[in-house]
Parts: structure tokens; sequence; C-alpha cells
């Protein structure tokens, strides 16, 4: 390990700075960071392969041990240099001097994150590791997958689980290490089928398996075809390790003992140390292949990264530009330049209602919404003429059947002719209050976003102009609809000197006297 990292010491370390310093900067909650996200079932061995990366203990134990996202940035120390430990999450940031207290902390975090028991969030706590050690390596840790919920958690903590797993391994830019033990089928594990989901061709998934001293006898060379690429085919591989169990734990082997113990195992097995020849094997070798690996693909996503920042920040420039200097700080001139904004603002909204180029530059037009809304009334009051077009010839047949006597043929009573127009207009009141009303808010709306667009910045204005807008609306409105009502009412007196009824009527006697003459 330290010849890799004397090897890559000038390209490895500020490649992973680089995305380390976004992230603490909040860059991911805008762009997707390239990042390696662990993942893999309960009980799969993923805390033990992150305590022998980092030589530190993390939180383990049985059911859901990792209850946030943890982000562990490590960084290779010059040999003889102190070890250092930073834990920070929301606003709080410590630093551990000791490495046996990293495991109270990150307990201590996600208590206060995700609360006390066994509920779980989605807030990251990251964990920053420098030690002569450690390789030059960022890890992002995810809870393990669940399938039934314990006393205490949410009915639903597998799906939230999985739903938090899908957040970070669905991105272009996230490489999936799943981890899972050699003694299970691998092609039912659910860590590799959420993967292989986001990533069927498998470019971006790496595979490692755990636990190899629990395969049972005759079924090794089932593990060796898996690492060997043979049974579920990934492009990047997999790895195979062989961390600290239970036992060893408690006989409180350390972690250097343990790497010491997991090369002789590998070394010396009967079919796993062709494995280990091939530098597939072991703790340290994952470590390089994942620095490796993480390089390569920050290498890879920053043409990409640098595009979004680019495109990020002209759209935030833009935005900036449209907030202006902001106000004075003097007093008297804080007055002028609230009066220039009140002015631009009436200026505009006289412009907008009739139909001029605004002060501000946004495009409202109200006449070309008001048109598509007067279009449709138009529309409506052609329908409803073809209908009562149609009522009126069946009324007359009616009428002819039931009381015609002595009277010529299409002749019906002046009465009854009144009674279905003014029937005919009282069906049009309603639809034209209720096109009022509708115009109306389509003109409030425009004034609202004119009021937003010209006081960007300053809530308490747009709150002030939307009540006066309000208020105008409503005082206009009732006296619109005052008026309408009393057109309706004055349309009823059925009285028309209309000079197309009229021209039509002397059209009709016009022709009928020319075809006497010709007779």
């Amino acid at each position: 390990m330290n010849t890799l990292n004397q090897q890559y010491e000038e390209k490895v370390r500020p490649c992973i700075d680089l995305i380390d310093s976004l992230r603490s900067l909040g860059v991911e909650k805008d762009l997707a960071l390239p990042a390696i996200a662990v993942i893999g079932d309960q009980s799969s061995g993923k805390s033990s392969v992150l305590e022998a990366l980092s030589g530190v203990a993390l939180p383990r134990g049985s059911g859901i041990v990792t209850r946030c996202p943890l982000e562990l940035k490590m960084k290779r120390k010059k040999e003889g240099e102190e070890w250092y430990g930073k834990i920070s999450y929301q606003d709080f940031e410590e630093e551990i001097d000791d490495p046996v207290d990293v495991e109270k902390k990150i307990r201590e975090a996600q208590n206060k994150i995700a609360g006390l028991g066994v509920g779980i969030s989605d807030e990251l706590i990251s964990l920053e590791i420098a030690s002569p050690d450690v390789p030059d390596l960022t890890l992002i840790d995810l809870p393990g997958i669940t399938r039934v919920a314990v006393k205490g958690q949410d009915a639903n903590i597998g799906d939230k689980i999985k739903g938090m797993i899908q957040k970070f391994i669905r991105r272009q830019e996230t490489i999936s290490l799943v981890v899972v033990p050699c003694n299970v089928d691998i092609a039912t594990t659910e860590a590799l089928k959420m993967a292989q989901e986001v990533d069927p061709e498998g470019e971006r998934t790496l595979g490692i398996l755990t636990k190899p001293d629990l395969v049972d006898r005759g079924t090794e060379e089932n593990v060796v075809e898996i690492v060997n690429n043979e049974v579920i085919h990934l492009k990047k591989g997999y790895m195979i390790v062989k961390c600290r169990g239970q036992k060893e734990i408690t006989e409180k082997v350390s972690l250097t003992e343990a790497i010491e113990r997991e090369k002789t195992f590998f070394s010396d097995h009967a079919f796993f140390h062709s494995l280990y020849n091939d530098g597939h094997a072991t703790i340290p070798k994952l470590a390089e292949k994942l620095t490796l690996e993480l390089v390569h693909h920050i290498e890879k996503s920053l043409p990409r990264l640098e595009e979004q920042i680019e495109e990020k920040l002209a759209e935030t420039q833009a935005q900036l530009e449209r907030y202006g200097n902001g106000p004075p700080s003097d007093t008297a001139e804080k007055i002028y330049y609230l009066l220039d904004k009140v002015t631009a603002f009436t200026h505009d909204a006289i412009n907008l209602t009739t139909g001029e180029e605004l002060k501000c530059g946004d495009r409202f037009n109200v006449f070309s919404m008001l048109r598509n809304e007067f279009g449709k009334w138009n529309n409506h009051l052609l329908h409803s003429g073809e209908k009562f077009n149609k009522k009126i010839e069946k009324e007359v047949e009616e009428y002819e059947a039931k009381y015609r006597g002595r009277e010529l043929p299409g002749f019906i009573n002046y009465r009854t002719f009144e009674t279905m127009v003014k029937d005919q207009i009282k069906q049009l009141e309603e639809p034209a209050v209720k096109k009022l009303k509708d115009v109306a808010d389509a003109v409030r709306k425009v004034f609202i976003q004119l009021a937003q667009s010209s006081f960007i910045g300053f809530p308490n204005l747009v709150k002030i102009a939307k009540a006066k807008i309000e208020a105008i609306k409503q005082e206009k409105e009732c006296a619109a609809e005052s008026m309408l009502r009393t057109q309706f009412k004055m349309e009823l007196i059925v009285y028309s000197q209309d000079r197309t009824y009229s021209s039509s009527l002397s059209e009709c006697k016009k022709e009928e006297e020319e075809r006497k003459q010709h007779l």
C-alpha cells in the first residue's frame, strides 16, 4: 500500500480532495459528485470491510447499525505523523483525539440526527480520518438492506432504506460497492439486484465477497468462479476479503494483526490462493483497487462536472442580476429608491392594460390572454345559437300541432315566440357571469406576476401589491357583474330595431313581389 501511495501521491490526493471539498461545501445538493457507495444486506460484513480499510471500529451489531449515510474520508499521512479524526454533521463539528472514540461519536451523531432507537435518516454524517495506515479513499456507507421491521421501526423501513440507497446509486457518478457474504447465493442478494436495476451492464458496480472462512466444503470452486467474473459479470470485477469475525473481536485481535492473518489465510488456502496471487484478495489489494477506481472515475467525471458548474454559475448570475444592486443605505435615498420601484410598477401596470412593452422586460400580454377567452365565449354563443334554432323549430312544430286552427303554417303566437327568446337569453346569463369571473382571475394572476417580477427581493412589497390587486379585483368584478346582470335584464325586453332583422324582412318581401310580377 505504501508503494501505491508513493506512486500516486501527486495524482490521487488532489483528485479526492477536490471532490471532498465540493461535497463539504454542499455542492452535492445541486450537482452529482463522483463517489463510491457501499451497499449490502444486513450482516453482509459491510462494517467489517470499512473497519479494515479505515483502521477504526465502527458501529456494529444485529439489526440496523448504520442509521445515516456515513461519508468516510480517509487520508494517508506520512510515516511517524499522528492519527487525526474529525466528525461533522448538520452545523456541528468535533475533532476526535483517540481512534477508540470513533464508534461512540458516530452513535451519538446518529442519535441526534435520527433520534434514539432504530430510526433512520438520509442526512449525511462526515467522518474524516488521517493516518499513515489508511489509503487515500472516500466511501459512503449506506444502511444495510432489511426486509422485516423490528420493534420500534416503521413498518415500511425496508422501503425507506431502499429508497435512500437508490437515491445514491442511481447517479451515473456513483460506483456501487456491493458487499456479499460467500456463504449465500449471490444471485439472490438484494444489494446486487438493486445495483443491476440502475446499472444493468455492470459498468460501475464492484463486487466484494466476505466471510470466505464460512464457505461450505465443496463450494469453494463456486466462489473462485464468482471472483473470476464467470458467474454474474461486472466490468469492474470482484474482490474477496476476510475481516475480523466476532471471535477475533472478542479476543481483541488488532486490525493490523487481522490483516496479517488474512494474508496467511488466502496464501495458504487450497482454492483461494490463486485469487491471492492474481491480486483479487485481501484488504490491502481492495484498498489499492478502490483508490484507483475512484481516481479514474473522478477524472472521467470532471469534464461533465465542470460543464454543470458553469451552467449553474450562469443560472445563478442571471438570478442575481434580476435582484439588481439592492436598496441604498442612506435613509433619504431609500425613500427615492422605493418611489422609483413603485412608480416603475405602476407604469408597467398601465402599459399592461394598453398592450405596450413593459419596463421590467418580462413578457406579459393581457390582450393575448383575453383574446383567447373571448374566442371561447364566441364559440359558446355559436353553439348556443345552433341549439336555439333547433329548439325553435321543434317548438313551432309542437305549437302548430296543438293550437293551429285557421292560421297559416309557420306562424305562432307572438307571446309564445317572446317567451322562447327570453328563455334563450336567461340561459346565457350565468355562463356570461362565469366567464367574467374567469377573465377577472386571469387578469389578477397577470398583475400578481408583474408585482413579483417588479419587486424581486422585496417580499413585503409583493405582499402589499397582492392585497391591493385582490381588493381592486373584487371591487371591479362586483361592479362589472352588476352591469352585466342589468344588461341581461334589459335584453329581456323583446324589442328590436336591428337592421339585420329589418333588412332580411325587406329582402324577403322584395323577393316575393318579384316572384308575383313574373307570374
